[in-house]
């Protein structure tokens, strides 16, 4: 089953919102078996939605659109597809009915008149229940068997029936195989795109065990992406499990996680079933360790507190940092980070101490100690490990980056030591 997505909407276009719509319908239908050939993306005019759904129509015969199909003057997706398909648009009694006690049930006195919009559908089409909003889905197919299906922009909605009524309609209309489209990423951090590609040898070419690899670099680290096409679910997840092992034989010390894996969350577990407890210093991350930290849920049997020592002042007074110590090395230096590690560990009473201190940019930098210089110190019930980095990017790359690198500092310390 070939078919293409068309994800509509100005504001995805100009890149106010991420489309995360069309990346959710390639990773849930590849997993049924089909394949989507093309994703496009247009904006809110009438015109240029029909032509981006009549060229994959031509193409397929078989399109999914997100978007459009709102109460309001910029939601053209519906008379659009209609008028392509040449069928007039008409109320439908059922339909306005529920979204008139949809708006009941939340107190409203009555429906807004410009919803009543969302009950006009087009002559010969299926309506598609939408249980988490007004908007609801429409199925729509000409006399050649060629669909669209229209589908609501709000992302929990459109997840939510392309899993409960898109897949069982395609699964049943199909006769899918059982050939599946399966991917495992394997998340590392630590090392470059270049240096892994080289530790990995003639594993990280094109391919790993018979299985494509792609490597993708951000901000976290680089994440190895492995592929099984066209393959049975059972032969996919064997298949997978070989790759992944080929990978990890070369580089299993940079992985700390798998497909979405969280460094904060792994490192939180690690604490957890030791019953350790972590304790933050900061200087040029501002806090954002703490924020990794504290945005997974339940991180407080863990999390202690952190100090945000901007200032030498600070980190003399409420981290016990030697005021010496500074002027002989610098506040961004190998000593203060240890300090600052030791020093919240002592003042917290926590097995862990992390201490980052650094110049995150644009201006401060110096021949010795240019912008992005970071030293990062963990104090792991005493074992203290100091490592020093220069990090390329602007200040927000070189904050993000000096975070997640404190977080796997911790992941090896306490491995180490633990």
């Amino acid at each position: 089953m070939r078919l293409e997505v068309v994800t509509i909407g100005d504001e995805l276009l100009l890149g106010f919102t991420v489309d995360t719509n069309a990346a959710f319908l390639a990773r849930t239908l590849s997993e049924i078996g089909a394949e989507i050939v093309r994703r496009s993306t247009v904006g809110d005019e009438p015109d240029r939605i029909a032509q981006a759904v009549r060229e994959a129509l031509d193409r397929t015969g078989a399109v999914i659109t997100t978007g459009g199909l709102g109460p309001t003057a910029d939601d053209r997706t519906r008379p659009a597809i209609a008028q392509l398909f040449g069928r007039a648009l008409r109320m439908d009694d059922a339909v306005m009915a529920r979204i008139a006690a949809r708006f009941q049930r939340y107190g409203y006195a009555s429906m807004p008149a410009s919803n009543s919009v969302q009950a006009m559908v087009p002559e010969g089409a299926t309506v598609l229940d939408n249980p988490n909003g007004s908007a609801p889905g429409l199925w729509i197919e000409d006399e050649r068997g060629r669909w669209v299906a229209m589908l609501p922009g709000v992302p929990h909605e459109m997840r939510a029936m392309t899993t409960d009524v898109i897949v069982p309609i395609l699964t049943k209309r199909y006769a899918i195989n059982g050939a599946v489209v399966l991917s495992r990423t394997l998340r590392t951090t630590g090392i470059g795109e270049s240096a892994l590609a080289e530790l990995l040898g003639e594993d990280g070419h094109d391919t790993v065990a018979g299985l494509p690899l792609a490597f993708l670099p951000g901000w976290e680290g680089v994440d190895l992406r492995i592929t099984a096409h066209d393959l049975p679910r059972p032969q996919a997840a064997l298949a997978l499990e070989r790759a992944e092992a080929k990978l990890r034989s070369h580089a299993d010390r940079y992985v700390y996680g798998l497909d979405g894996a969280n460094l904060a969350a792994v490192v939180l577990d690690l604490c957890r079933t030791r019953a350790w407890h972590i304790g933050t210093a900061e200087s040029c991350t501002g806090g954002m360790l703490g924020e990794r930290i504290t945005a997974i849920s339940g991180s407080s049997d863990v999390y202690v507190g952190g100090v945000v020592a901007y200032s030498d002042r600070v980190k003399t007074s409420e981290l016990g940092v030697p005021a010496p110590l500074i002027r002989e090395h610098g506040a961004v230096s190998e000593p203060v980070a240890r300090a600052m590690a030791t020093g919240i560990r002592s003042v917290l009473g926590t097995e862990i101490g992390i201490g980052i201190t650094g110049i995150a940019g644009p201006t401060g930098g110096t021949p010795e100690k240019p912008v992005g210089t970071v030293w990062i110190a963990t104090d792991v019930n005493g074992d203290v490990h100091a490592t020093g980095r220069r990090y390329l990017g602007d200040r927000e790359d070189v904050r993000r980056r000096s975070a997640q690198a404190a977080l796997d500092q911790v992941r090896r310390s306490v491995s180490r030591v633990g």
